[in-house]
């Protein structure tokens, strides 16, 4: 990584322009051309420097929802069991965890409605029960890291 994407880096955490050429827009802030700066995110995100690029949606404000659950995986099923979970267009995020409920993940749906039915889709083709754990207060902490 050399000084050009350690600025990307810093510059676009929050404050990302909002309007109909936001690419250029930050680019020019930057010092850069728009096609300049597609081609260093595309860059960091193959080498995995960056592991995602995007917004961050408050689904609840849209009309969905999300839930953050677990899965008690035998450790002889885990990597199955993952492919089976990662394959839902539902799940979000998928974390391993030294624990008892040793697969943690984020699902996210279009309405509420949509969290049991998803769950119910895991519990069928894992055969392990899904724990749950809905939000019962939002926190908001902005999490800025300096390259």
């Amino acid at each position: 990584m050399d000084e050009v994407d350690r600025a990307i880096i810093n510059a676009l955490q929050g404050g990302f322009p909002i309007c109909d050429e936001p690419y250029r827009e930050a680019a020019e802030r930057l010092g850069l051309t728009e096609a300049a700066l597609i081609a260093r995110l595309e860059a960091m995100l193959a080498a995995n420097t960056l592991t995602r690029f995007g917004p961050m949606y408050q689904i609840e404000r849209m009309g969905g929802a999300f839930v953050l659950a677990a899965l008690a995986v035998p450790e002889a099923d885990y990597e199955r069991t993952a492919e089976q979970v990662n394959a839902l267009p539902e799940v979000a995020h998928n974390y391993r965890r030294e624990h008892a409920l040793n697969m943690w993940f984020v699902l996210a749906t279009e309405t509420p409605a949509g969290i049991a039915a998803a769950i119910a889709k895991i519990e069928g083709a894992t055969g392990l029960k899904v724990h749950a754990f809905p939000k019962l207060k939002e926190y908001f902490v902005e999490m800025r890291l300096h390259a």
